[in-house]
């Protein structure tokens, strides 16, 4: 069982205040559970062969049963075969102990996929953390080694009451804080979606303005462990996939064609070319990162409530990354 690699595509960059990784292998996950806040520590034991799984929090026990999923017990590798191509028969054999997830929580990944639309891993990152912190909740149980203290991402009903200017302060644009809040407020629909096939996921998800196929496929990827969703429209996946399987760099339309033969797969060979940093030679100088900075053109409307603000609604549907 290999808990970096399996687990690593559920932290949002080295900062994530939901997440943790001991410097002795363990990881640490706070999460917003049906029952509940949780916190859930998992270690290999590699001498016995095992996984200790020890979780804190009303949603301890929801996290617990979902321990085998999450390290991808339900992944099934069958009619996978990687010796095609010869660098993702290396990275395969590289990383045996790579599942596909399955958190079980969409809103969890739902949330910051949206947030990562068109902008840099390192942007969304930040106003991801900063939202966290500043309307997530504590996590329950004891602080990790480190002195590190994890938070619990809101709750659906908690990021609809997130005001407006608070979006603009984190650096979210009022397209992506209006996907938000049209996602978050279908919640109940999408999480009905776990345990059944992930197309009806990805119908209702596509079904919601503002989210497209990368969107979709992302947190197919992550929520119910979807080994055939592939991130159309990623600004790198389609360029270092088919880079790494056929030495040409190409665009989502060549993605399409070169992935054919792994059909059910195909996410299993995006996360395997991005585990073994297969990525195409890069040239050109590095996007810069924005400062930022307040938006003059925000317009604050009052909730019924009184308390807060409503995020702007974006009437053009955002496009995906």
């Amino acid at each position: 069982m290999d808990l970096d690699a399996t687990l690593g595509v559920l932290r949002r960059g080295a900062g994530d205040p939901t997440s943790h990784r001991e410097p002795g292998g363990a990881w640490w996950l706070a999460r917003r559970t049906p029952d509940g806040s949780g916190t859930l520590r998992l270690a290999v034991r590699r001498d016995e062969g095992v996984v200790e799984a020890r979780s804190w929090g009303p949603g301890a026990q929801w996290l617990l049963g979902r321990v085998p999923a999450l390290l991808g017990a339900d992944d099934d590798p069958s009619g996978f075969e990687p010796p095609a191509a010869p660098r993702l028969a290396a990275a395969a054999a590289r990383f045996p102990g790579w599942r596909v997830p399955a958190t079980g929580l969409i809103v969890d990944s739902l949330v910051p996929a949206i947030i990562e639309q068109r902008v840099t891993g390192a942007e969304a990152f930040a106003s991801q953390r900063m939202l966290v912190h500043r309307f997530g909740s504590p996590a329950p149980g004891p602080t990790p080694p480190g002195g590190r203290v994890l938070r619990v991402a809101p709750s659906a009903g908690e990021w609809r009451r997130v005001p407006s200017w608070e979006w603009v302060r984190a650096g979210v644009d009022s397209g992506r804080a209006g996907t938000v809040m049209r996602a978050v407020a279908v919640a109940g629909r999408l999480e009905e979606c776990v345990g059944q096939p992930p197309e009806l996921l990805r119908r209702r998800l596509l079904a919601i303005p503002g989210i497209g196929g990368w969107t979709a496929a992302e947190v197919a990827q992550r929520a119910v462990g979807d080994a055939d969703a592939v991130s159309f429209g990623d600004y790198h996946v389609a360029a270092d996939v088919t880079w790494a399987l056929t030495g040409t760099i190409g665009d989502d339309a060549a993605l399409e064609r070169v992935l054919r033969p792994w059909a059910g797969h195909r996410y299993r060979v995006q996360r395997l070319v991005a585990l073994a940093g297969l990525q195409r030679p890069r040239r050109g100088a590095r996007r810069s990162l924005p400062t930022p900075r307040a938006s003059t053109e925000v317009t604050v409307t009052p909730s019924r409530g009184g308390s807060y603000g409503t995020p702007m609604a974006c009437d053009r549907a955002a496009a995906p990354a």
